[in-house]
């Protein structure tokens, strides 16, 4: 027994003779039994709060201090293992007994499989449990190994925090676990794997125990990874023959790499062009090669009649930065930083290493250079050949010099012309002259801005069925309908101003008719080109509308022009008809019947008639009457 205090400096004594909490306020209960002066009761009172403080001080340290010690020889007998499965145990074991919970358990990152699985447990007693896998973000676990934070729970099955799944939950309850803790396996920021400690029991984990485990936590990633090295130190090792000859494979593939750049650079420093640089690489990786533009035009082939690859292939090698297989072709996507310029396709290699996977991946950046080059001279070119274009359609131009830039630019005028007036609203501009200065490079036309429309000249003899082909072809391009007016132009820059003032024209009409996405001259839009047009070609209006009705007549030596010009002009009765025909009304059906036939079936709508109307009109009045082309029409 202690002898009783009433001097408040003696608990200091107590305190050095490690008197427990207890024995601290027994002083101050003899006081106030023994009647002791209420002054020097409240000295003892003081005195003993201070005294229990530093008694509660002293606890938290010892058991830090133990905590630490333990920690310390953990890190120690970690440290001396080598077997990764002996130091998975030996960490499990160590955080069960530090703890003092019922379950530890371990899991590791499967990055192929993109979860974490059951790696090794102590005091589990559940089968299910011990194979369990955990996706990333599912479960405690999961969550732990997704954010590389720590989390608790006092009791799992109940706690809506976490992503609970039926397997996840079903091992849980079956190990009849409740509180549980985890903490990331962290190697600097890469979360490797999730520490657990749980009981069975509903509990609340404090601060402390989550830092202990965390600091576990913390040494065991540093001996799993210590413990993995090892192992693999000792395969290489093992195998030290081998990589001696890798090492020289190595060193010869970057010498080979190297020449190889060598060589693909000096193709294009010396202005070689894409096919060069296709017939190189298939040389230099013994395959066949293909190279497209970001459109997927083919811009160069050598040795190979395989397929363009798909698209998929393409977005997949630009995503990962590296070239792809698909089936028996490797694909590398032609980057300038993020931006996509093509893509390279080798063939005829179903296996290829990674030195040789390199060098085609180092050909696709030479083949970068080169498309940035040819791309910086074919936009140096669209400029001076978007100002020729407006100089042309300038009426105050030089005609004589305007020839003489064409020709030093490849663009003939002495031939005939179509020029094209275009508009789209699904595509911006700057896209949809792109299109037309690639249509225009290809058929050695000219493309520019004029009037804030896109314009395109190309040579043509029937811009009429041009324009329509040229729509398609540039609404594909674009991702939407594109609408071309166009019109025809003779030899020489002369007629060039009055062609645009045409196919203007023809736009606005198109786009007021509502025909978005299609082209046509104003010859080819019926009456409208007859009213809107400067110089009308009746006789084709003609023959466009009536062609079959006078190649009949012209071939049988009837007069069914006449026929459906009364018919027409008695308002479209057959009864009136037959009496200004002076012929049985059967003859008038039968004359429609063969009419109807040679025109097509809606020949009688509103838009027809109207069209039919205004040519018998002109073939009437102007005696227009074109000699019909042969045709193969029987009666």
């Amino acid at each position: 027994m202690l002898t009783p205090v009433t001097d408040p400096g003696d608990l200091l004594h107590l305190l050095a003779r490690g008197a427990t909490a207890e024995e601290l306020t027994r002083p101050l209960a003899a006081a106030r039994a023994g009647g002791a002066a209420a002054e020097a009761v409240g000295a003892l009172e003081e005195a003993t709060r201070a005294a229990l403080e530093i008694h509660r001080t002293l606890a938290q340290h010892r058991t830090r201090e133990a905590e630490l010690t333990a920690l310390f020889d953990t890190a120690g007998d970690l440290a001396a293992l080598r077997d990764l499965d002996a130091v998975l145990r030996a960490i499990t074991h160590r955080a069960k007994a530090l703890l003092h919970t019922d379950v530890t358990y371990l899991s590791l990152n499967d990055e192929a499989a993109g979860d974490t699985f059951m790696r090794v447990t102590d005091g589990s007693v559940s089968a299910a449990f011990q194979q369990l896998r955990l996706g990333m973000g599912e479960g405690l676990g999961g969550l732990v190994a997704q954010t590389a934070r720590p989390y608790a729970t006092g009791d799992y099955q109940s706690d809506p925090r976490f992503q609970h799944t039926r397997t996840i939950d079903s091992a849980v309850a079956e190990e009849d676990l409740h509180a549980i803790l985890g903490v990331p396996l962290r190697l600097g920021s890469k979360v490797i794997g999730v520490l657990f400690a749980a009981d069975r029991a509903p509990r609340a984990f404090t601060p402390r125990e989550v830092a202990l485990l965390s600091s576990l936590a913390d040494h065991a990633a540093i001996a799993i990874d210590g413990a993995r090295l090892l192992e693999e130190t000792r395969r290489a090792l093992a195998e030290l023959g081998v990589a001696s000859r890798a090492v020289q494979a190595s060193s010869d593939a970057l010498r080979r790499a190297e020449d190889a750049h060598d060589r693909l650079t000096g193709i294009v420093l010396r202005g070689g062009d894409v096919a060069e640089v296709a017939a190189a690489i298939g040389a230099l990786l013994g395959g066949g090669t293909l190279v497209h533009d970001a459109d997927g035009t083919e811009l160069a082939r050598a040795g190979t009649t395989a397929s363009p690859p798909p698209a998929e292939a393409v977005t997949a090698s630009r995503a990962g930065g590296r070239a792809v297989q698909r089936g028996d072709a490797w694909v590398c996507a032609v980057l300038a930083g993020p931006e996509l310029l093509g893509s390279i396709t080798l063939t005829g290699r179903r296996g290829l290493d990674d030195a040789d996977r390199r060098l085609f991946e180092r050909a696709a950046m030479v083949t970068a250079l080169l498309l940035l080059l040819r791309r910086s001279v074919a936009e140096t070119e669209d400029r001076v050949r978007g100002e020729l274009l407006g100089d042309l359609l300038s009426p105050a131009a030089d005609p004589a010099g305007l020839a003489v830039r064409a020709r030093r630019l490849g663009v003939d005028l002495a031939r005939p012309h179509a020029l094209f007036v275009l508009h789209s609203d699904a595509a911006p501009r700057p896209r949809l002259l792109a299109a037309a200065a690639h249509h225009a490079r290809e058929r050695r036309g000219l493309a520019g801005i004029h009037h804030d429309h896109a314009v395109l000249l190309t040579p043509s003899d029937s811009p009429g069925t041009d324009a329509p082909a040229l729509a398609a072809a540039l609404g594909r391009a674009v991702g939407g309908p594109v609408t071309v007016g166009a019109a025809g132009a003779g030899p020489g820059p002369a007629e060039l101003p009055r062609a645009h003032a045409e196919a203007l024209r023809c736009l606005s009409t198109l786009r007021a008719l509502g025909r978005t996405g299609d082209g046509s001259t104003l010859a080819d839009l019926g009456f409208l080109g007859v009213l809107l047009g400067e110089r009308p070609d009746l006789s084709r209006y003609v023959e466009a509308v009536l062609g079959p009705v006078l190649e009949y007549d012209a071939r049988r030596g009837s007069d069914l022009v006449h026929t459906l010009r009364v018919w027409f002009a008695t308002g479209m009765s057959q009864s009136r008809a037959k009496d200004a025909l002076h012929v049985h009304v059967n003859t008038v059906v039968q004359r429609l019947e063969r009419i109807g036939r040679l025109l097509g079936s809606d020949w009688q709508s509103p838009d027809r008639a109207l069209e039919l109307q205004l040519a018998l009109r002109l073939h009437q009045v102007a005696a227009v009457r074109p000699v019909p082309p042969a045709s193969t029409l029987t009666e």
